[in-house]
């Protein structure tokens, strides 16, 4: 199985449909297993029903999307018979969504399994040990297009995600405050750091995946163990922040990386975020600029900041299982 993480806007969904086009991986949608569906100890065994519940969970995500679905109930009978159809019941949540992923991928007539949720990155150490087989391809861009992609992505809905739910489009824009962004930065990028060296574990950053797209994806393709194929590199331009989507254009355009410099994002936001994320910028060889802020703006920020943090608490309690423990990973690790 592949597990594609990072910070949220660092090109995870561009890597999956890349990976995607190759004729034995099947691209899932953002799943959000981990930490959403499923809290800590992830191998626990769970009641039969629960089981259940849980795979028209994943089912109607899966189809439906992330961010619009909203009856799982309506896949109770997709998920049952998808679970009698197997040779050994799952009697935990992690052996239920490997069976899941799997199943999946071989309905879909592809062989490996490949999930894309971003915030899986705060549970590599998880994956690693629970799917021993498992590879994880973290996913590294500048601090400073994720804070402008970030401040622009509740008009998704106006750039191509047109099904987007207006709850959702609030919930974007209430998420987006340039000290939670930069922040969240730094824990995802830590939380990946530990595991630099493992064999399993591959970082890509989204720069040079743009620069040089053949050379990176050839590295990955061995580090998968598939054999590289120049379809791959034809995936759609969409998903963008910044861009509207345009579907048939296909290919990696390069002119989307440090779209930051020339954009909306003021001298204020700018400052705050190569401030908070100055020792992990020149870590990852990220270069700051002489900046000088704007005094209004900047204490609108720090002022700002509380009402937006408690704001993206309450908008975001239905995305955590657990509250606590996902706090701690997310925000404190």
């Amino acid at each position: 199985m592949i597990f594609i993480v990072g910070n949220s806007r660092s090109g995870t969904t561009m890597m999956g449909r890349i990976l995607g086009k190759h004729p034995s991986v099947y691209t899932f949608g953002e799943l959000h297993f981990f930490g959403q569906l499923c809290a800590p100890p992830f191998s626990s065994e769970l009641p039969e029903e629960e089981i259940k519940k849980l795979a028209a969970q994943l089912y109607c995500i899966q189809r439906e999307g992330y961010r619009t679905y909203r009856n799982p109930h309506r896949f109770l009978e997709e998920a049952q018979v998808f679970l009698a159809g197997l040779t050994a019941y799952p009697e935990t949540s992690t052996a239920l969504f490997e069976a899941f992923l799997c199943h999946e991928a071989s309905e879909n007539d592809r062989l490996i399994p490949c999930d894309q949720t971003p915030r899986n990155v705060f549970y590599i150490m998880d994956i690693l040990e629970l799917y021993p087989e498992a590879k994880v391809i973290n996913m590294i861009r500048d601090p400073r297009d994720v804070l402008l992609s970030q401040k622009r992505k509740w008009k998704r809905r106006f750039l191509g995600g047109s099904d987007l739910p207006i709850k959702e489009m609030l919930r974007d824009w209430m998420n987006y405050h340039p000290i939670t962004i930069s922040h969240i930065w730094c824990t995802a990028i830590n939380a990946a750091e530990q595991f630099r060296h493992h064999d399993r574990v591959t970082s890509v950053y989204f720069e040079e995946l743009l620069t040089h797209p053949e050379k990176i994806i050839k590295h990955l393709c061995n580090f998968v163990g598939i054999t590289y194929t120049d379809e791959m590199l034809q995936v759609p331009q969409i998903g963008s922040s910044v861009a509207a989507d345009q579907p048939q254009q296909l290919g990696i355009n390069p002119q989307r990386a440090h779209s930051w410099q020339d954009s909306e994002l003021s001298s204020a936001e700018i400052y705050l975020n190569q401030m908070i994320t100055a020792s992990l910028m020149k870590k990852h060889n990220y270069t700051p600029v002489s900046i000088k802020p704007n005094i209004a703006s900047l204490g609108l920020h720090l002022l700002s900041f509380p009402v937006k943090l408690a704001g993206a608490f309450f908008f975001n309690l239905d995305r955590m299982k657990n509250i606590r423990e996902t706090l701690k990973r997310r925000v404190f690790k």
